[in-house]
């Protein structure tokens, strides 16, 4: 989830069952493709008083877009969770409170995944998600959205890759001790002294870097200085919007070139629609998991009525379609997947929640793209990234 002070600052910014499947070769073929999704901030949601992620929500009356119900209704097979943390001060103060935050979001992740362990497994590998797709349960990896928490303390990313951490970046919209953002003044001109030592200790341990919300700067030097190929999580063209959280297509180019992959996000294709009640909504909506289940209703009505009357993003299905057959025609099938920011401010008319995703398989088969291709843009190029990192070597 984005913070109210971020969104001000930018320029735009399980004990459920399915019914019995019918043969694979006769399921659709969304059915049949091992689809992933690179981030999920649903994890915002686990705290929330009367909140249950194997229940089914919907958007009318519920603000997540996420849940075990509706994966399956969209067939998305799983995803990285995120530990997200909102950027605070680059104090000793300020890094053990983001510390305590992003260990407790972990633990709420783990509780999460052991709730539901009929049909959620946690994963590590891309091993693990195949193994689990073939058991018929859904995959759970985890990513770190901001590596704010680790503070000076580099030798905190070894905790966070034994509590299943497998992807991570090091900024978010604001700079910090690692790195420049796309959405803040330049500090470092990219990455700072301590981020290039971050990049070599993220390779060391093997977790994959997300260079999204770098920016242009960090993510060249994130691109020359990893020895291994590197994500964008969640990120848009910049060619549909331009807006400096957004890729342009040399570095789409670029990111190819080296094995990596962009993740293709629902955010930053037009101007955020950030009025003062949406704000103030938004400001609410951070705090969702501290509030009683009278107030959560009464957020989700007060956020409902104002889409009536203005939308957030003026963009569409059509729209996110023409960005990603663009995004595939300069970044090639084998460097393109998925992470619409479920949860986290994504979503558009048409493509509103996770149910939606059949639409977009639908729609690439009938641009000409094959099963194969397919496969790779909705996890095999995830799983080879994540299974070309090095191991962890004491």
């Amino acid at each position: 989830m984005k913070t109210i002070a971020l969104l001000l600052a930018v320029p735009a910014l399980a004990s459920c069952t399915a019914g019995d499947a019918p043969p694979a070769a006769e399921a659709p073929l969304h059915g049949r493709l091992l689809t992933l999704d690179t981030h999920l901030d649903t994890p915002m949601h686990f705290e929330r008083a009367g909140w249950n992620f194997a229940d089914r929500h919907e958007l009318a009356t519920d603000l997540s877009q996420l849940d075990i119900p509706r994966m399956k209704d969209g067939n998305l097979d799983g995803g990285f969770f995120a530990i997200y943390t909102e950027q605070g001060s680059l104090t000793a103060e300020g890094y053990a409170a983001a510390l305590a935050h992003a260990r407790k979001r972990s633990d709420e992740i783990d509780r999460m995944v052991a709730d539901n362990a009929g049909v959620i497994g946690a994963a590590r590998t891309a091993d693990d998600a195949r193994r689990l797709n073939k058991e018929g349960k859904l995959i759970a990896f985890k990513s770190m959205e901001n590596s704010y928490p680790l503070g000076l303390d580099l030798s905190l990313l070894k905790e966070f890759y034994e509590r299943g951490v497998r992807l991570a970046g090091p900024v978010h919209g604001l700079n910090n001790q690692f790195a420049d953002s796309a959405t803040d003044k330049p500090k470092w001109n990219g990455l700072s002294p301590l981020g290039r030592q971050w990049v070599a200790e993220m390779n060391r341990l093997g977790i994959v870097i997300d260079a999204s919300h770098s920016s242009d700067a960090t993510f060249d030097q994130l691109l020359a200085l990893s020895k291994y190929p590197i994500l964008l999580s969640h990120s848009s063209l910049r060619s549909a919007h331009d807006h400096p959280r957004n890729l342009d297509e040399g570095r789409l180019k670029a990111l190819a070139a080296k094995g990596g992959a962009m993740c293709i996000s629902t955010i930053y294709m037009s101007e955020m629609n950030m009025s003062p009640e949406r704000a103030k909504l938004f400001g609410e909506y951070e705090h969702i998991g501290e509030m009683t289940p009278e107030a959560q209703a009464e957020l989700t009505h007060q956020w409902r009525e104002l889409d009536k009357s203005e939308q957030m993003w003026a963009a569409d299905f059509e729209d996110y379609m023409t960005m990603v057959l663009r995004a595939i025609e300069v970044g090639g099938v084998d460097h393109i997947c998925f992470g619409a920011d479920w949860d986290g401010g994504g979503g558009l008319p048409g493509i509103a929640d996770i149910s939606a995703l059949p639409k977009v398989t639908e729609r690439l088969k009938q641009a000409g793209y094959s099963d194969a291709d397919l496969e790779k843009m909705w996890s095999g190029n995830i799983l080879r990234v994540l299974a070309a990192q090095g191991k962890v070597s004491d």
